[in-house]
């Protein structure tokens, strides 16, 4: 609906995020279950997720006019950046790109995490949920990404280790989505 509507002003009151593997199957819409495959990295700050979209246009500048005659689009980054404060076996290797948490001995309660020496490629499909209120839930799908930046960890006596992470979106195939928004709002409703 146009106008002025207070009732689709949307705030993210609590949320999730996921991931999975490339090729999971992503929940069909805004109420579905999420699947075994998807991993809930647990608590993350206050801060949210942050979502980034630009879009780099180049002019194409010409000899006969000081303004350009057209554009064109060269680059497109949607970027999720989060701060998550758990750490363990998902939310560890995710950060630090790949790999696995393993015990030292079976039954020892004791566990390593060997980061690779050289970089490997960790995709990974993303899934963020929010809520606002009980009628209202969205989530957006992300089907093929990765960690592109992290932030410094903080090792201090006064605050939680946080684990800040910007995961970038990457094309799936020609013509699909970057991003995919299922909603459950009634703001959406056809007249």
């Amino acid at each position: 609906m146009s106008g002025s509507n207070a009732k689709e002003i949307r705030v993210a009151g609590s949320g999730r995020i996921l991931v999975a593997p490339l090729g999971t199957a992503a929940p069909a819409d805004a109420t579905a279950a999420w699947g075994a495959e998807w991993k809930d990295l647990g608590y993350t700050t206050t801060d949210g997720v942050k979502v980034t979209k630009k879009d780099k246009i180049d002019p194409i500048d010409t000899w006969q006019s000081v303004s350009p005659a057209r554009f064109v689009y060269s680059d497109r980054d949607l970027t999720f950046k989060f701060q998550m404060l758990q750490l363990n076996e998902d939310t560890l290797p995710f950060f630090f790109g790949g790999g696995a948490v393993s015990p030292t001995a079976a039954g020892s309660g004791m566990f390593k995490y060997e980061m690779a020496a050289e970089p490997v490629y960790d995709e990974r499909m993303l899934g963020i949920e929010f809520t606002d209120g009980t009628e209202v839930k969205y989530r957006l799908v992300v089907g093929r990404g990765q960690v592109t930046e992290t932030d410094e960890i903080a090792l201090v006596r006064t605050a939680p280790l946080k684990l800040g992470v910007t995961f970038t979106a990457l094309a799936v195939e020609d013509k699909a989505p970057l991003v995919t928004f299922l909603m459950k709002d009634p703001a959406y409703a056809v007249a």
